[in-house]
């Protein structure tokens, strides 16, 4: 199995996506955040629906770094409860996960 994650946040201004970006990289914690504007969010948040612009991160990274990299989210995120959803890469162009391997140094480990 690949040690390479896609992991999805979304955030609600540029702001805070900026930040955390900035925080996870400059950590090692991510190879590369892509911030995505414009998402609109339908959710349902204490028993109400709700709706909502935000922006979508999307994060490479490893496994081997997954739990500093959700503290730091934590840490930083204006959010209760943000979304920080993992999903395995399974396939890739290889000098693509090979870069990740490199750029991934997680300083907290």
């Amino acid at each position: 199995m690949s040690d390479h994650l896609l992991i999805y946040c979304t955030c609600p201004d540029q702001d805070s996506a900026q930040s955390i970006a900035d925080t996870l990289v400059d950590k090692g914690l991510a190879a590369c955040v892509n911030i995505l504007p414009g998402v609109h969010s339908v959710y349902r948040w204490q028993g109400k629906r709700e709706n909502a612009r935000e922006y979508l991160l999307t994060i490479k990274t490893l496994h081997s770094a997954y739990e500093a990299l959700q503290q730091a989210i934590i840490d930083l995120h204006p959010y209760e409860l943000p979304e920080i959803i993992a999903v395995p890469i399974t396939h890739g162009l290889a000098a693509y996960l090979a870069w990740i391997d490199e750029n991934v140094t997680n300083e907290n480990q």
